[in-house]
C-alpha cells in the first residue's frame, strides 16, 4: 500500500505576515496534483512542511500506511523527497550525481548501478552519464535532479517549480517525464506552477493557493 499524506490546518507567519492558514488537504491517491497561486502565495512554504523540511506554526502534517498512522523517523523521511528549482550539483559525473541518494542510504554497487542507469535513461541522461555534471545546460541539470530523485525510488515527490528558468525543448521533456511518471501510478506527485496552461496540461488534481488557504478544483 503507497504511502499516504494529510495535511490538517497548517497555519505558517513569517514576519512579512501570515503565509498559510487553516491549510489541509489529504494526499492519498497516487497521481499528480498541480499547487497552484502567485509568487509569494505560500505553495513553496507548503511543500517543505509537508516534506518535513519546515515545522508549522499549528496543525499537523501525518502519514498512513495501510489505513494507520506511521511515524515521521528517518525511514519516512528517505520515502519522500523534494525537487528545488535550483538543483545543487557536484563537480563529479552525472552517474555520480544521481547516486549521491543511494550512496548515503549504504546500498550496494549493483543496485546503485541498476538504479541509476534506469533513472538516467527515463530522463533522456543516459547518454551522459560519465560526463561531468557541471557541464550540463540548465535544463539537463534540472532533469538530473529529477533522476537523483527517482533512483531513490520516492513514494512521495515534490517538485517546486520544476520548469522555472529552462528553455522550451527542457520544459516539454520535464512535463513528459511527470506525465510518465502518473500514468504508471506508483507515487504521489506534488508540484508547484504559477503557469495555469501547465497545470492544466498536467494535473490530475488541481489545487489553488487562496488566502493562505488550498482549494481543490477538478482538472
Amino acid at each position: 500500500m503507497s504511502l499516504e499524506l494529510v495535511a490538517s490546518d497548517i497555519a505558517k507567519k513569517y514576519d512579512s505576515g501570515q503565509v498559510l492558514q487553516e491549510c489541509s488537504f489529504s494526499f492519498r491517491e497516487c497521481g499528480l496534483y498541480v499547487l497552484m497561486g502567485p509568487n509569494g502565495s505560500g505553495k513553496s512554504t507548503f511543500l517543505r512542511i509537508s516534506a518535513l523540511l519546515e515545522e508549522p506554526d499549528r496543525g499537523d502534517v501525518r502519514f498512513y500506511r495501510n489505513g494507520s498512522q506511521v511515524e515521521k523517523d528517518i525511514s519516512i523521511r528517505r520515502r519522500i523527497t523534494l525537487l528545488l528549482p535550483k538543483i545543487g550539483v557536484f563537480n563529479a559525473t552525472v552517474f555520480w550525481n544521481a547516486a549521491y541518494g543511494l550512496k548515503i542510504r549504504g546500498l550496494q554497487r549493483d543496485e546503485i548501478q541498476e538504479r541509476v542507469g534506469k533513472a538516467l535513461d527515463f530522463v533522456g541522461l543516459g547518454s551522459k552519464k560519465y560526463q561531468k555534471a557541471l557541464t550540463l545546460s540548465s535544463g539537463e541539470t534540472q532533469r538530473l535532479g529529477i533522476a537523483r530523485a527517482l533512483a531513490i525510488e520516492p513514494e512521495i515527490f515534490f517538485l517546486d517549480e520544476p520548469t522555472a528558468s529552462i528553455d522550451h525543448k527542457n520544459t516539454a521533456i520535464v512535463e513528459d517525464i511527470l506525465l510518465k511518471l502518473k500514468k504508471a501510478k506508483k507515487t504521489i506527485i506534488i508540484m508547484t506552477t504559477h503557469d495555469m496552461a501547465q497545470a492544466e496540461r498536467l494535473a490530475d488534481t488541481m489545487l489553488i493557493m487562496q488566502n493562505g488557504k488550498l482549494v481543490t478544483q477538478s482538472a
